[in-house]
C-alpha cells in the first residue's frame, strides 16, 4: 500500500501521525510518499525563514511515482491556503490543484481533497491577523477581508474540483484549531490524519523518535540561505515498520 500526501506545514507537523497510522492500518510494508514543508506552495517556491522548497508540482515526487511499479495508492492533496497569502488569485491555486489531481488520476482514484479552515480563519480579529501574516508570511500585504474572501473563492472551487474529479472532498474539524486558526493543535493530530485517510481508530501508538526523525528528514531538494541541498530519496526504513520519501 503506498500513500502520496502534499501539503504544508500540517502535514509537516503531522507527518508522524500519519505515518502510523497508515503503518497501524496497512501493515510495516506500508509506503509513505510526502511533498509537503512550511509555507509550502503548490505550483511556485516557497521561503520559509532561511529554507526555500521548490513547487510541489515541480518537486521530484512525481518522477517518483511514475518509475514505482504499480501498486495501491491513496492520494490526499491538503494544505491549499498558502497560495492565498502569496498573493495568488484563487482560479490559480485551484489549476494547481487541478493539476495535481490529475496526475494522481493516473495512478488512482482513491483521492482526498480537503478544505480551508475557514471557521477558525473567520474568528481572526485584525490585529491578530496583522500578527498572524507578519510572521508567517512577511511579504504580504492582503487585508484580512480580502484573503477571506478569496479562501471563499477556493473553497468553493474545491468543492467543484472534487466533484468533477468524482474524488471524495473532507471538511477540517474546527474543533481541531484553536489560538492558531490554520495549524491543527497537536492534541488532534492522530484524530486528524485518521479521519482525512478515512481510518476511523486504529490502535495507537506513538515514538518521541520516530516522530522527531521524521520531522529531521531533510527532503530531496531544498536551499538553506541560498546554497542548494540535494539528497537522493531511497525510501528511510522507519524502525517500526514503513518507508517514507520525502520531496
Amino acid at each position: 500500500m503506498r500513500i502520496v500526501a502534499l501539503g504544508a506545514s500540517n502535514l509537516t507537523r503531522g507527518l508522524y501521525s500519519l505515518v502510523s497510522t497508515a503503518r497501524a492500518v496497512w501493515g510495516r510494508d506500508v509506503q509513505v510518499l510526502a511533498a509537503c514543508g512550511h509555507g509550502r506552495s503548490y505550483g511556485a517556491g516557497s521561503h520559509f525563514i532561511i529554507r526555500t522548497l521548490p513547487a510541489i508540482l515541480a518537486s521530484g515526487l512525481w518522477r517518483q511515482i511514475e518509475a514505482s511499479p504499480d501498486v495501491q495508492t491513496k492520494a490526499l492533496v491538503t494544505d491549499v491556503g498558502n497560495d492565498i497569502l502569496y498573493g495568488c488569485r484563487a482560479e490559480q491555486v485551484l489549476a494547481w490543484v487541478d493539476e495535481a489531481i490529475g496526475r494522481f488520476r493516473r495512478v488512482t482514484s482513491d483521492i482526498v481533497v480537503t478544505d480551508l479552515p475557514l471557521v477558525s480563519a473567520r474568528r481572526l480579529s485584525r490585529v491578530k491577523f496583522l500578527a498572524f501574516r507578519s510572521m508567517l508570511f512577511p511579504s504580504c500585504r492582503l487585508s484580512l477581508d480580502e484573503v477571506l474572501e478569496t479562501a471563499d473563492q477556493v473553497n468553493q472551487g474545491l468543492v467543484r474540483l472534487a466533484a468533477a474529479h468524482h474524488i471524495r472532498f473532507f471538511r477540517l474539524d474546527p474543533a481541531w484549531y484553536g489560538f492558531d486558526p490554520i495549524h491543527i493543535r497537536p492534541t488532534f493530530w492522530r484524530a486528524a490524519w485518521q479521519d482525512i485517510l478515512g481510518m476511523g481508530s486504529p490502535p495507537s501508538e506513538h515514538s518521541w523518535i520516530e516522530a522527531l526523525r521524521l520531522y529531521a528528514m531533510r527532503p530531496e531538494r531544498q536551499w538553506i540561505l541560498g546554497v542548494e541541498q540535494v539528497t537522493p530519496q531511497c525510501g528511510v526504513a522507519l524502525w517500526s515498520g514503513g518507508r517514507v520519501w520525502l520531496y
